[in-house]
């Protein structure tokens, strides 16, 4: 299972320089789990950015995925990832979904540079 980070998913839109490095996670669907902290992220940026039809555009495509709500149990394991990383809400959110689905992180996110379970690229 993977889950791409708000990052990989805003670069692989907007065919920025790792978008291809993204695309093997995120073409496969089928393997593939979005947290909802997730689709507020890049809503918010591609709708602040561009207009809110293609900001719909991304969320659509990001749904054909398995979306994963914030539960207590990944909510109280990311406080805890939180502290033990020093990662900021929304990237401990992501990284406790990670774990408890037994899942890739792929991010370009520096935050998570040499955690275990993450696969990071330079951006």
């Amino acid at each position: 299972m993977n889950i791409v980070d708000s990052s990989g998913w805003l670069e692989y839109f907007a065919n920025d320089t790792n978008a291809e490095k993204f695309a093997p996670a995120i073409q496969k669907i089928e393997k593939l789990i979005v947290p909802t902290i997730s689709l507020y992220e890049v809503f918010k940026k591609v709708l602040s950015q561009r207009d809110e039809g293609q900001a719909l555009r991304a969320i659509a495509v990001m749904q054909q995925a398995q979306v994963v709500e914030l539960t207590n149990s990944i909510a109280l394991t990311a406080a805890k990832i939180s502290i033990d990383y020093k990662l900021p809400m929304a990237d401990s959110i992501m990284l406790s979904t990670a774990r408890l689905y037994n899942a890739i992180l792929w991010t370009q996110d520096n935050d998570f540079e040499g955690i275990d379970g993450v696969k990071y690229f330079c951006k």
